[in-house]
C-alpha cells in the first residue's frame, strides 16, 4: 500500500483558517474573506483551494461547509502573527481548555472500548497520575494494554507533550501504549492512533548533566510514526472496524 503524501505546510497553515473561520460564516463567505483580506495575503488561493479540498477528502469539514472538530487557539498560533493569526500565549483558560480536551479525548477512548466487549477496561488516570498510563485494557487478566492516551482537536498535524514519568514507563512496560485521539465537536471520536514506541524512544530529550534532568517533551509526531488503529505489542486491541480512523495528521 503506497504512502500517502505528506501534508504541506501551505495546506496545514489553509486548513486551520479554513476550520477557524468556518465556525461562524459558510464556505462563500469565508472563501472570499481568504482571498481579499489582506490578512491572509500570504497564501494564494490555490493553497486556500488546496486547504479546503483537503479538509473536505478527509472528512474533517462536512457536504454542507461544517467543521467537524474545534480547533484551538493554540493550533492556529502555530502559523504565527504574519500570517493573520494571533500567538498563542499561556493563560489559565487555555490550559483548562486543553485539559478539557484531554479528558475528553480519555472519556471518548473508554465508550471505544467498552463497546468494543472488552473484559477489563479501568480509567486509572482517574484514580492517580502514579500510574504512567491512563487506561488499562485488556483481553484477558494477563492480556492487554496500559494506555496513555494524547488527545487534541487539531487534524493537520499530531503534537504531544510527554512527561518524564511517562517516558520512564513506557521504557520499562512493554504493554505501554501510545493511543492519540482526534476529538470532534461532538466530544466524540473522530480518530484513533497508536504512535511508534520506536520513534518515542528516539525522538525523547536525553539529559546532558547529572546536575538536571528534562520533565517534559514537546514532540511533534511524523505521519511514518502514527499508525490507524489500537495496537499493543503487535496485537490489535480492538478491530479496525470498531475504531474511526481518518486519514489525518499529515496524510
Amino acid at each position: 500500500m503506497s504512502m500517502p503524501l505528506p501534508l504541506t505546510d501551505s495546506t496545514r497553515r489553509a486548513a486551520l483558517r479554513w476550520l477557524m473561520l468556518l465556525r461562524v460564516s459558510g464556505v462563500p463567505r469565508v472563501q472570499v474573506v481568504l482571498t481579499h483580506d489582506r490578512r491572509y495575503a500570504d497564501l494564494t488561493p490555490a493553497q486556500y483551494a488546496a486547504g479546503l479540498a483537503w479538509l473536505r477528502r478527509t472528512g474533517m469539514v462536512t457536504a454542507e461547509g461544517r467543521p467537524v472538530v474545534e480547533v484551538s487557539d493554540s493550533a492556529m498560533g502555530d502559523t504565527g502573527a504574519s500570517h493573520g493569526v494571533p500567538l498563542a500565549k499561556w493563560s489559565q483558560a487555555a490550559d483548562e481548555a486543553r485539559r478539557a480536551v484531554g479528558e475528553a479525548g480519555e472519556r471518548a477512548l473508554l465508550r471505544l472500548l467498552e463497546q468494543g466487549g472488552l473484559p477489563h477496561v479501568r480509567h486509572v488516570a482517574a484514580e492517580s497520575d502514579a500510574y504512567g498510563y491512563d487506561i488499562e485494557a485488556a483481553w484477558s487478566g494477563k492480556e492487554g494494554g496500559h494506555l496513555e492516551v494524547k488527545s487534541t482537536t487539531d487534524p493537520t498535524r499530531l503534537v504531544i507533550h510527554l512527561t518524564r514519568h511517562e517516558c520512564d514507563v513506557m521504557m520499562t512496560d512493554q504493554e505501554w501504549c501510545l493511543a492519540a485521539v482526534l476529538v470532534g465537536m461532538d466530544g466524540e471520536a473522530v480518530n484513533v492512533a497508536t504512535v511508534s514506541r520506536q520513534w518515542l524512544r528516539s525522538s525523547v530529550p536525553t539529559d546532558k548533566a547529572k546536575e538536571g534532568k528534562w520533565e517534559s517533551a514537546r514532540l511533534e509526531v511524523p505521519a511514518s510514526a502514527i499508525s490507524p488503529g489500537l495496537t499493543v505489542r503487535d496485537r490489535a486491541l480492538l478491530p479496525q472496524a470498531r475504531l474511526p480512523s481518518r486519514p489525518v495528521w499529515g496524510s
